[in-house]
């Protein structure tokens, strides 16, 4: 078995603990690889450092060391090599990362045997119409947001070119059923089992007293569809990241990715157990 361990090296603690993994896999036969840009500043016996790249192609898993942003972060570039990912959690929530702390020894050591689970998610494919300039992938949301506290928008979302809802507020998300317990939850949409093969859409904010979060089939595909606005006032994005300005009347499309990501599970309700012990005890 060969682990590509991939720190936030943002995190304070992340180094320590990349370095209690590595010698926890290699204690139990595992091969342990990492970015040759980090050997400066984590060097740690026994670990191959290479490019990025041939990291990933020779690794079995990845295994990331941060927070649920972490893993979003690393699923998107290491998308074309499909390979697994495990996460360990240094976030205050970490609803995709597997692993915490005070569970290494346990489950590195059965990753190292290969005695894990791979539960495969859903991914959603963006791109704006009309401009080639930009597309992406999400594991958890898609989000159309504006830039300005002080100013509503109007939207209308399309499902397969049938106008389903317009109004006017904050914004827009479009959720995998990953994504279901993050911002879409937050904003006021349902919790979906990660294996649902379905599509949440969640106004923010809306200036209605009926405008409802939607769930769609996989097979949809969603249009949204932005109002009259100036420029710099609306952004897309994929899982938080490279926010895009899109101009007055422009319209994204959201459709089921031809790409999955696999994670790394020891447990069929692992995403149960995430609710149980993290939302419930913010009560």
């Amino acid at each position: 078995m060969t682990v590509y361990i991939a720190p936030n090296t943002g995190k304070s603690s992340a180094g320590e603990v990349a370095l209690r993994a590595a010698q926890i896999l290699q204690t139990h036969g595992a091969a342990v690889l990492m970015d040759q840009e980090l050997r400066p500043s984590c060097n740690i016996a026994g670990v191959q450092y290479l490019p990025f790249a041939e990291c990933l192609e020779n690794t079995d898993v990845i295994l990331t060391i941060g927070g649920d942003g972490t893993i979003l972060q690393v699923a998107n570039q290491t998308l074309n090599y499909h390979k697994p990912i495990l996460g360990i959690n240094l976030g205050r929530c970490g609803f995709l990362a597997t692993c915490e702390v005070d569970e290494l020894e346990a489950k590195l050591s059965a990753v190292a045997h290969g005695h894990f689970n791979l539960d495969t998610r859903m991914l959603l494919y963006v791109r704006v119409l009309g401009d080639e300039t930009w597309e992406g992938h999400a594991l958890n949301d898609v989000v159309v947001t504006k830039g300005r506290l002080q100013q509503a928008i109007d939207f209308s979302v399309y499902c397969d070119d049938i106008l389903v809802e317009h109004f006017r507020g904050d914004g827009v998300i479009v959720a995998t059923p990953t994504g279901s317990t993050a911002y879409s939850l937050a904003a006021g949409g349902p919790i979906l089992d990660s294996q649902t093969k379905g599509i949440v859409v969640t106004p923010i904010c809306p200036h209605s007293l009926a405008t409802p979060a939607m769930v769609f089939a996989q097979e949809r595909k969603i249009h949204i569809c932005v109002g009259q606005v100036a420029d710099h006032e609306v952004f897309i994005s994929c899982d938080g990241d490279n926010n895009y300005p899109l101009r007055a009347g422009a319209t994204a499309m959201v459709r089921l990715s031809d790409q999955v990501i696999q994670l790394v599970t020891f447990s069929k309700a692992e995403q149960f157990q995430a609710i149980d012990q993290k939302l419930r005890s913010r009560r």
